[in-house]
């Protein structure tokens, strides 16, 4: 830990042809992040317009990842762009912010940061999902949470981790020497069903650490997650049908239009338009 550098955060960002939000994105975190730190952007071999552009971006550090052959696209590629970062990292934590989670207000990372005050082994600190719907229905699917009744009725314990909460990598902090010292990695785990984060949660658990898990309305304060925008944008190479598309661009459109007039970001303002959206989609 002595190599890293104290009460200062590495915010990594990971783009895949994402070229509409990963403008709103990074110039939300310029705005609102007063938390000393370095912004960190790896891009997954993009070769569009987005790259382009995070190329003559003066104040990111960009990483041209180049994936291997095994890597595939998605999640496997997400999870190893992060452990690029993260061998990079120089500072006392590790921030995981997705290109679609677009962030609202100033103090954001300090009131996520405060919870490491004196908690050594306290190493992250997060959320779940963050819903883009309409609060009545994400209670009536609380209710209806066929998921949280699988947990409780299924014997064996590898199953049960399949459907248990974890910690994502939507708007997340790490301690960086806690993710080293142990050699734990982002990456997914097909055999087990784990998305990105989910097995390196799981094993922050497993070796005794502590994690804060913030609620899906107290992390809604700060941040907006425009969720599976990234795959909605590419919608033909993820197999993305015309209806899903259209069902989770009506949901991003709402959550934009949450964001208030007066905190738009000042590089990119026409990007909180609801029709900037649409055509991110429409285009690919």
């Amino acid at each position: 830990m002595s190599d890293l550098i104290q009460s200062k955060a590495t915010i990594c960002v990971v783009n895949y042809r994402t070229p509409e939000l990963i403008r709103l994105c990074l110039s939300a975190v310029r705005r609102f992040t007063m938390y000393p730190h370095d912004l960190v952007v790896v891009d997954n071999d993009s070769q569009d317009a987005s790259l382009e552009y995070l190329r003559q971006v003066p104040w990111i550090r960009l990483i041209e990842r180049r994936p291997g052959p095994l890597d595939g696209i998605g999640a496997h590629a997400h999870g190893a762009a992060l452990d690029l970062a993260l061998a990079q990292c120089r500072t006392e934590f590790f921030v995981s912010l997705h290109s679609d989670t677009i962030i609202t207000r100033e103090s954001w990372l300090e009131n996520l940061i405060r919870h490491f005050d004196d908690a050594p082994d306290l190493a992250c600190v997060g959320t779940g999902k963050i819903e883009v719907k309409p609060q009545w229905q994400v209670l009536l699917k609380k209710a209806t949470d066929l998921r949280g009744l699988l947990r409780k009725l299924l014997d064996d314990p590898a199953k049960r981790a399949r459907y248990h909460y974890f910690i994502r990598t939507i708007c997340s902090v790490y301690r960086t020497d806690i993710l080293r010292r142990e050699g734990l990695s982002f990456g997914a785990d097909e055999a087990r069903h784990y998305t990105v984060g989910q097995k390196l949660y799981f094993e922050l658990l497993n070796r005794g650490y502590r994690t804060v898990a913030l609620s899906q309305r107290e992390a809604g304060r700060w941040v907006v997650h425009l969720a599976h925008a990234t795959v909605n944008a590419n919608a033909a190479q993820f197999g993305r049908s015309e209806k899903d598309v259209a069902k989770h661009l009506r949901r991003h459109i709402r959550a934009l239009r949450r964001v208030r007039t007066n905190e738009r970001p000042p590089d990119v303002p026409a990007q909180l338009h609801p029709a900037c959206v649409r055509r991110t989609h429409a285009g690919q």
